[in-house]
């Protein structure tokens, strides 16, 4: 049993690093779009991507290796929350693996927003064209926000009834999936399909994620204590 629980709880340490790193390239490639868009300029926006188009490449790279490392987060935390409740963590694996080929997709506009900035790819162009392909990227990644949001529902209630993990952590993970989801409300509700309400939301959901990843780096579980709460 001790070799079982060493071996959960450095699976789930691995889970949290990963999900770390997930943290880190996603939020870098999303700073890059946020920063270099001025909303209402596609002057400046075009001429921001255009004057930082290495930078561009880097975070689109930097989105891609995001996407297998949330998969392989979903796929670990499967594995050690199975015993708890296996149809909600099935659930969780799913709304987790859903959302990423959305994001996939979602990338396209991304990088055609960069060739149409630096040489006007695929005989279009123009400033307007560079603000509204980075506007749809940023709808479609409020349309994935429904699922790697959502996924964070039946997370919460797993580490509430593991017996393994703080409940307080549960009901974070719980609120922090409603939040995102509730931020999309909110956004799709504004004008041109955007909120300032909606960061907060946003905020919401990112500091339960923060909190379950360094707990789970820091104390990983307790696999003899996720057996005995299943049993029960």
């Amino acid at each position: 049993m001790e070799v079982v629980d060493m071996s959960i709880r450095n699976l789930a340490r691995v889970g949290g690093l990963l999900y770390l790193a997930d943290a880190i390239v996603g939020g870098f490639a999303e700073y890059v779009r946020t920063s270099n868009t001025v909303s209402g300029d596609p002057a400046a926006t075009a001429a921001n991507v255009a004057r930082h188009a290495t930078l561009f490449q880097v975070a689109f790279a930097a989105d891609l290796a995001d996407l297998p490392l949330y998969l392989a987060v979903g796929i670990i935390l499967y594995v050690v929350l199975r015993p708890v409740n296996q149809p909600a963590a099935l659930a969780m694996l799913i709304l987790n693996a859903v959302s990423i080929p959305m994001q996939a997709i979602n990338m396209l506009t991304h990088a055609a927003a960069l060739l149409v900035a630096t040489n006007g790819s695929f005989g279009v162009g123009g400033p307007g064209t560079v603000l509204f392909l980075l506007d749809m990227h940023r709808i479609g990644y409020l349309v994935a926000q429904i699922f790697f949001g959502g996924y964070m529902l039946p997370l919460g209630y797993l580490v509430y009834r593991s017996g393994s993990l703080p409940r307080a952590l549960g009901v974070a993970l719980a609120v922090g999936g409603a939040a995102y989801v509730s931020g999309v409300a909110v956004s799709f509700a504004g004008a041109s399909l955007e909120s300032g309400l909606s960061t907060y939301f946003g905020l919401a959901g990112g500091l339960a994620e923060a909190v379950f990843l360094l707990w789970l780096i820091a104390m990983g579980v307790r696999a003899q204590r996720l057996t005995t709460s299943s049993s029960a």
